[in-house]
């Protein structure tokens, strides 16, 4: 067998291992069997947590980190990456703005602010990149971006002047919106935003109705929540032409993609999309002759945009053979033999063991890449 190119391109195993330790483990085992085999590692994400670990680790990029204010407004160290080339900033908005950094009783999406995110892209614009990319996932807000608007120098006025809106309650109060002092440096930045759910902005499938309650919003808190951004996509409407409370996905983190939107102009695309193209998956693949991909559990929902599927699709269109590796594998998961993997492989050992499986990943993970270069020196 010549030499040969392995590209592993695995998304984190949650709660255990970050997508390039998975990558690692994958590559140490193979390398056991077949020592000559250039692997090449590739950890991908979908805009969710461990994004920004992951363009890190995929182009050689570098973490910043900084105090921001969290969504009480309190200040909290944060953190965001640079691709290594310098000219992308890749920013998890629940690294400011997120729902862990609450406990369970400070939850109130009447008053949490994503102020911190908007925080992060100005530290991101200081240092000059030409394009941000949002993941907006995990969010502890409601207040339809307009934190992160003020962040950015945009004000909003009320009966009496200026006033400053912290949290989904006070946009009920703003009546004009004032663009003109918006960092100018926006209009030169490519903003996209990572967003994977595809609620409007209000009504029975909002971000109110659908994500309030997780956020600590009781159904008579909801209606309120919903009433206010009814009344701000209007504003955004009228006085900003941005009809955009109906696009699919305005209605993520609590109103945040229509405030980015409306707002920053910002696009938003398909997380696995946006991040196969910053660590340019689709070359890499074209010159690899069997690609890897695998995430903690596939099963039948892998393939409804999960970042395995997303890479299994991408190495079909190219003719590629793939294999899937799993902590877990569900017996639904063959489904996806039909959609583009040739091999599942789960890493479990022993039967139902899942905590070991947990302890034990990156062991497990390398015994795994063994088994598979066994199977690929099989000249049969």
């Amino acid at each position: 067998m010549g030499e040969m190119n392995i590209l592993i391109a695995p998304d984190s195993f949650k709660d255990c291992l970050s997508a390039i330790e998975v990558a690692s483990a994958l590559a140490r085992g193979i390398q056991k069997i077949i020592p000559d085999v250039s692997c090449i590692l590739v950890p991908m994400a979908d805009g969710g947590e461990g994004t920004v670990q992951s363009v890190i680790d995929a182009t050689q990029g570098k973490r910043v980190e900084l105090m921001v204010m969290d969504p009480l407004m309190r200040e909290v160290d944060s953190f965001y990456g640079i691709t290594g080339d310098g000219e992308t900033a890749v920013i998890e908005m629940a690294a400011a703005s997120g729902i862990e950094l609450l406990k369970g009783n400070e939850r109130d999406p009447w008053i949490t602010s994503t102020f911190g995110t908007g925080q992060l892209i100005k530290d991101a614009l200081d240092r000059g990149v030409k394009k941000i990319l949002l993941g907006i996932g995990g969010s502890a807000t409601n207040d339809g971006g307009v934190g992160m608007a003020q962040a950015l120098g945009v004000q909003f006025s009320g009966k009496y002047g200026i006033i400053s809106v912290q949290g989904g309650g006070a946009l009920g109060e703003v009546e004009q919106i004032h663009m003109d002092g918006l960092d100018p440096r926006v209009a030169g930045t490519e903003i996209v935003v990572a967003c994977d759910v595809s609620n409007p902005l209000t009504g029975s499938q909002g971000a109110s109705a659908i994500y309030g309650p997780q956020k600590g919003a009781d159904p008579a808190l909801v209606e309120k929540l919903d009433r206010n951004l009814v009344h701000f996509a209007e504003l955004m409407r009228d006085q900003l032409g941005k009809e955009v409370s109906g696009v699919p996905g305005a209605g993520a983190a609590g109103g945040l993609g229509a405030g980015l939107m409306a707002f920053l102009d910002a696009r938003l695309l398909r997380g696995f999309d946006i991040i196969a193209g910053v660590v340019g998956l689709e070359k890499k693949i074209s010159e690899a002759d069997l690609v890897i991909t695998g995430e903690g559990k596939m099963d039948a929902q892998t393939r409804f945009g999960k970042t395995p599927f997303g890479v299994a699709l991408m190495a079909k269109e190219q003719g590629k053979p793939v294999i899937g590796v799993a902590g877990t594998l569900d017996a639904d998961a063959a489904v996806l033999y039909e959609l583009g993997f040739d091999l599942l492989m789960p890493i479990q050992e022993r039967p139902g063991d899942l905590e070991s499986s947990l302890k034990n990943g990156e062991q497990l993970l390398e015994r795994c890449g063994e088994r598979m270069a066994r199977l690929l020196r099989m000249e049969i």
